[in-house]
C-alpha cells in the first residue's frame, strides 16, 4: 500500500527544510545570533532522524521498483519476488516509524517542571500519603539522574505534608511526568488504626512545566503584591529572626505562592515568581484547551485534576491506573520510584490516540 500523499508531502517538506538548515548552520554568520543559532540547532536535531528514516524508506521504495522491473525476466523472477517481499516489509516498518515520528510534539516535553502534591480527604493519613508520593517521585527523579529541589513545604504533625512543591530539573522531565496530574487515592490500614480497618484517603498532584522567564509569561510587577514574613518550622537559629519568607499574590488571577525554604529573601522571591509563572502558564493553557471543542477525548490528557486517576491498594499490593485500566501488583517497587512501566504504558496509550487521530486526518 503506497504512503499517503499528505504524509509524503510533509516528509518532502522536512527534507528540503533540513537542507536549508544545513546551509544556514554551515555559514560563517551562523553564530552571530546565539539565540537563533540554538533554535536552529534544536530544529535540526528534531528533523534529522525523521529525514533519515524517510531516506531509508525511499531507498526501499527504489529497490522494490527495480525488483518489479526484473519480474519479466524468467531467470530473475524468483530473486525479484524475494527482493519485493523484503522491500515491502521494510517499507511497512519504516512507514510506521515515520508516522510516529510525525506525531505532534508537546513543546513543553523537554522542560523542567514543578510538582505540587497536596493532601486531600483523609486528614493525617492523607498528609502521610502525600509524604509517600513525595518520596516516590523523588526516588524516580534520582533514578533518572534529575536534580530535585524542594521549593515549598507545609509539614503535618505526623511526618507527612499538607502541601509540598518540588522542582525537578532534567532532560525530558516534563515528558515523563506530565500524565501524573490528578487525584491519587490510597487504600490501607493507617498506623493509628487500632482495629485494623482499611481507610481510603486521597491527594492531588499537579505537574506544571517550568515557564521561560521572558518568552512564555509576562508578569506585570504592578499586578503583584509581595509580602515578607518570618519562616516557620525547622531552621535552627535563623528561623523567626528575619523576614526571609515570601508570599507573592498575582492580583488579576488571585494565584498565591509562598516560598520559605531558603534563608535568602531574594532567592525565595525568585523561586516564588518562577512557580507563579508556571501556574499562570498552566492556567492559560487549560483555558485555551477548554475553548477548543475536541471530538476525541484523550485517555490520558484530559487535564481534569479533580478526577481520580490512580489507586494505591496496600493490602492487595496493587496499583491501578484507571485511565488505561492497568493494574500492577508491585506496589512496593512503585512507591520506591519504579514508575517506568506505568509511565511507559501511559505514553504508549497517548501515542496510540495520536496515531488514530493522524490516520483519520490523513484518510
Amino acid at each position: 500500500m503506497p504512503m499517503k500523499t499528505s504524509i509524503r508531502d510533509k516528509l518532502e517538506f522536512l527534507t528540503r527544510r533540513l537542507a536549508e538548515l544545513d546551509a544556514v548552520l554551515a555559514s560563517e554568520t551562523a553564530t552571530r545570533d546565539m539565540e537563533a543559532y540554538r533554535r536552529l540547532t534544536r530544529e535540526h536535531a528534531e528533523i534529522s532522524p525523521v529525514v533519515a528514516l524517510y531516506a531509508d524508506y525511499r531507498k526501499a521504495e527504489a529497490g522494490m521498483a527495480s525488483a518489479q522491473a526484473m519480474l519479466a525476466d524468467p531467470e530473475m523472477k524468483d530473486l525479484a519476488e524475494e527482493e519485493i517481499r523484503d522491500c515491502r516489509a521494510a517499507m511497512e516498518g519504516l512507514e510506521g516509524e515515520l508516522q510516529r515520528a510525525l506525531l505532534p510534539t508537546d513543546p513543553n516535553d523537554e522542560r523542567n517542571l514543578f510538582l505540587e502534591i497536596r493532601a486531600g480527604t483523609g486528614g493525617d493519613e492523607s498528609a502521610l500519603f502525600a509524604g509517600d508520593l513525595f518520596r516516590m517521585y523523588a526516588r524516580y527523579a534520582e533514578r533518572q539522574r534529575w536534580k530535585v529541589e524542594v521549593i515549598s513545604q507545609n509539614p503535618s504533625d505526623l511526618g507527612g505534608y499538607k502541601e509540598v512543591i518540588l522542582r525537578l530539573v532534567g532532560a525530558g522531565a516534563y515528558s515523563k511526568l506530565k500524565f501524573e496530574s490528578g487525584g491519587h487515592r490510597v487504600q490501607r490500614v493507617p498506623e493509628t488504626e487500632a482495629q485494623g480497618r482499611i481507610h481510603t484517603s486521597a491527594c492531588t498532584v499537579a505537574v506544571l512545566p517550568e515557564a521561560d522567564e521572558v518568552a512564555d509569561v509576562v508578569i506585570n510587577p504592578a499586578e503583584l503584591r509581595i509580602d515578607t514574613f518570618r519562616a516557620s518550622g525547622a531552621g535552627g537559629q535563623h528561623v523567626n529572626k528575619t523576614d526571609s519568607a515570601v508570599r507573592v499574590t498575582h492580583l488579576p488571577t488571585g494565584i498565591v505562592v509562598e516560598c520559605q525554604d531558603d534563608r535568602s529573601q531574594h532567592k525565595n522571591k525568585a523561586q516564588a515568581l518562577s512557580v507563579l509563572a508556571a501556574r499562570i502558564k498552566d492556567r492559560q493553557v487549560r483555558e485555551q484547551e477548554a475553548k477548543i471543542a475536541s471530538t476525541r477525548k484523550s485517555l490520558v490528557g484530559s487535564g481534569d485534576r479533580s478526577e481520580r486517576i490512580r489507586t494505591y491498594n496496600f493490602p492487595q499490593g496493587r496499583v491501578t491506573d484507571h485511565r488505561i485500566n492497568l493494574t500492577l501488583y508491585k506496589i512496593d517497587a512503585i512507591m520506591d520510584g519504579d514508575l517506568d512501566e506505568l509511565i511507559g504504558a501511559l505514553s504508549a496509550e497517548h501515542q496510540a490516540e495520536q496515531l488514530a487521530a493522524l490516520s483519520e486526518a490523513s484518510a
